[in-house]
């Protein structure tokens, strides 16, 4: 793919010009990064208290047979 830059009226690169598929790629690309920055923070948050659904589920039954 040859790229184009559109300039202004000294020469300068103002912009870029990309086929619509190259550009949504690179959008569905950006959007995934955010997901995986999203779940590292997530991952380095953690404090260490959280349980896992089916512990929680066990916890509560074991809980409700002890009544």
């Amino acid at each position: 793919m040859k790229t184009q830059f559109l300039t202004d009226e000294k020469g300068k690169k103002t912009a870029v010009l990309l086929p619509i598929e190259k550009y949504n790629k690179m959008i569905e690309q950006l959007e995934d990064l955010h997901d995986v920055k999203l779940y590292d923070e997530a991952k380095r948050d953690d404090d260490g208290f959280r349980i896992s659904f089916e512990d929680y589920v066990k916890t509560r039954e074991s809980k409700r047979s002890n009544v």
